[in-house]
């Protein structure tokens, strides 16, 4: 089969095709015939050269989640799924396993079905930064009512956790550029705020009191505490667990501990057909050009998800 991966770290321009043995799908697993596959900021790290599974080798196929066909259902797997159901999934990529692939085999846990009437391109922007924020927002353990900040709101991470903070019941204040303020309102934000260094100020300047909770999906880092309550919490996404003050505690979250969270993940998929969760596409690009994708996302601005397409 059809891989995109590398053989050694470094820029985009190690991203090669790469041909690899078709996986099976074992028991309690699915195999996925995939026709689209997200380009994360996680991928990009691994490309890079971050410490991995000691026991990784290469070639190494990066990609975290994907949408497309089941073609395979291991013996004796629980699940409710056909083949030929289509389906997305968030994918835990090491050594030569990555959703840069033609075909994956990730736990039955890990699967649902596609939201009604997206394509496949649509719905393999949703795993893993609908988990993320959904991860992030039951951290923070806000009741309805409550008031959240969103940091990087315009974003993959920060945008589902603005939508999904909303069907929450919670307050959001959220951050934007002049440029993605109609954006992250359209998204349902109660208040926003110009993004930066400022942000903190600003939200306290409009909630004297300080919100209940943070997310910091624009790395803010300590910063972040000035716009946050006495004995709040802070959730962070690249691991800042910095000292807290005014007992205010920063929790790191990696999304794959909601790697198996299979209700949650459906969840997500209602939500959409639901309306309640927009998912954004910003450009799709064959999967023979994984390096273009990769060098656009390092560029920053980017608005919605790039897709790869298999």
């Amino acid at each position: 089969m059809k891989a995109v991966g590398f053989t050694e770290f470094g820029g985009p321009e190690v991203l090669q095709v790469l041909e690899l043995p078709v996986p099976d799908a074992g028991p309690g697993e699915v195999r996925i015939r995939v026709s689209a596959a997200t380009v994360n900021a996680v991928d990009a790290l691994q490309r890079s050269g971050p410490a991995r599974s000691p026991d990784a080798r290469p070639p190494f196929v990066p990609g975290m989640e994907a949408a497309g066909v089941v073609d395979q259902i291991g013996a004796g797997t629980d699940t409710d799924l056909n083949v030929g159901d289509q389906v997305i999934a968030i994918v835990l990529a090491d050594g030569s396993h990555g959703a840069y692939a033609e075909q994956i085999v990730v736990p039955a846990e890990s699967v649902v079905r596609a939201p009604h009437g997206t394509s496949d391109v649509q719905a393999a922007t949703l795993p893993m930064n609908g988990l993320t924020a959904r991860l992030a927002l039951d951290t923070l353990g806000l009741a309805a009512g409550q008031t959240v900040a969103v940091t990087g709101a315009a974003g993959a991470v920060g945008g589902y956790a603005v939508q999904l903070a909303k069907a929450d019941g919670l307050r959001v204040v959220a951050d934007a550029s002049e440029q993605d303020e109609t954006l992250v309102k359209e998204l349902g934000a109660d208040i926003v705020l110009r993004r930066g260094a400022e942000y903190p100020d600003r939200v306290r300047a409009e909630v004297p009191e300080g919100v209940d909770g943070l997310l910091d999906a624009a790395s803010l880092g300590a910063l972040t505490a000035r716009a946050v309550r006495d004995k709040g919490r802070v959730v962070t996404l690249l691991g800042y667990d910095g000292p807290g003050e005014r007992g205010i505690v920063y929790q790191p979250i990696v999304v794959f501990r909601y790697a198996r969270e299979h209700a949650k993940l459906d969840r997500l998929r209602k939500q959409v057909e639901d309306g309640r969760i927009t998912l954004r596409v910003a450009r799709t690009f064959p999967a023979e050009q994984a390096a273009e994708a990769h060098r656009l996302l390092a560029a920053g601005g980017v608005r919605g998800r790039l897709v790869l397409t298999f």
